[in-house]
């Protein structure tokens, strides 16, 4: 059996935080808001591959109210995910993402982050992509208010014996 999911994240930037992309620190003036360390393409990325199975969301496994979870690397939620598709009789078979942040450009950044994501899933980097584009000025993207992240993840299960 295959199954798809799609997962969208949006984060606030802000002064005074890092931006973390993709597990991916990236040089800028402002970084990424929020309960964990707020990378929102690993964020993105996690609610494709639960959707993938039927598991709910992000915010279900790892609650913003839960201090567990707070400064967390997403990275380490995106391994306890593909923990739980592993332990579902699924493996990832592909993500494909794309990060909308109208600055820093970050072209240069793109392999480091389908490495990393490939890594914490066990995958090789040709199964990972990861795209980057801009809100060209327009909303609070163009306006450099925030960063979207959007993904779409294919899994897979054994057929029945």
């Amino acid at each position: 059996m295959i199954a798809t999911g799609i997962g969208w994240d949006v984060h606030r930037l802000v002064a005074g935080r890092p931006l973390i992309l993709g597990g991916v620190r990236v040089e800028s003036e402002l970084g990424l808001e929020g309960h964990s360390d707020a990378d929102v393409l690993t964020h993105a990325v996690i609610d494709a591959l639960l959707g993938a199975i039927g598991a709910g969301d992000v915010g279900e496994h790892f609650p913003d109210t839960d201090e567990q979870w707070r400064g967390a690397d997403s990275l380490e939620l995106l391994r306890h995910v593909d923990a739980l598709i592993a332990e579902r009789g699924y493996h990832v078979v592909n993500v494909d993402a794309t990060v909308i942040l109208e600055r820093p450009k970050l072209g240069e950044h793109k392999q480091a982050m389908r490495e990393r994501l490939a890594a914490a899933l066990e995958l090789g980097p040709d199964r990972v992509n990861v795209k980057a584009t801009r809100g060209e000025g327009l909303g609070f993207l163009g306006r450099v208010e925030g960063a979207a992240a959007l993904a779409i993840a294919t899994v897979e299960a054994p057929a029945a014996q």
